[in-house]
């Protein structure tokens, strides 16, 4: 496929070479960085797979349960199965806002400094 746009721009400055990035990979400020990711991300994600796993698990053995009636139509496995995309986007906003506080400034410094700007 073929596109109009041009080829980017050379900078002049010399990529950062192998070395340079395990050195980096290897530094506190790297460390903290991916600790800072994981401990937001981690528990979010065991936390969601356990939300999901308890609403099978309520479909496939609390039949009775799930279709208790709530008010008309509607029942606890329409309203559980709803809530399931509201927590979907709670927890890509969430995560959204604690990326861009959190995250960015330092990866942001990070490939700065790998780049030579600092």
């Amino acid at each position: 496929m073929a596109t109009d746009a041009p080829p980017p721009a050379k900078t002049g400055a010399p990529l950062p070479t192998t070395e340079a990035f395990i050195e980096m990979q290897e530094s506190a400020e790297f460390g903290e960085l991916r600790s800072s990711h994981r401990s937001f991300a981690f528990p979010l994600t065991v936390g969601f797979i356990l939300w999901y796993l308890l609403y099978v698990l309520l479909s496939n053995y609390a039949g009775d349960f799930m279709g208790t009636k709530l008010f008309g139509n509607i029942n606890v496995a329409l309203v559980l199965g709803l809530a399931q995309f509201l927590t979907t986007f709670l927890i890509a906003w969430w995560y959204s806002r604690h990326a861009a506080s959190q995250l960015d400034p330092k990866a942001a410094a990070i490939k700065s400094r790998m780049e030579g700007g600092a």
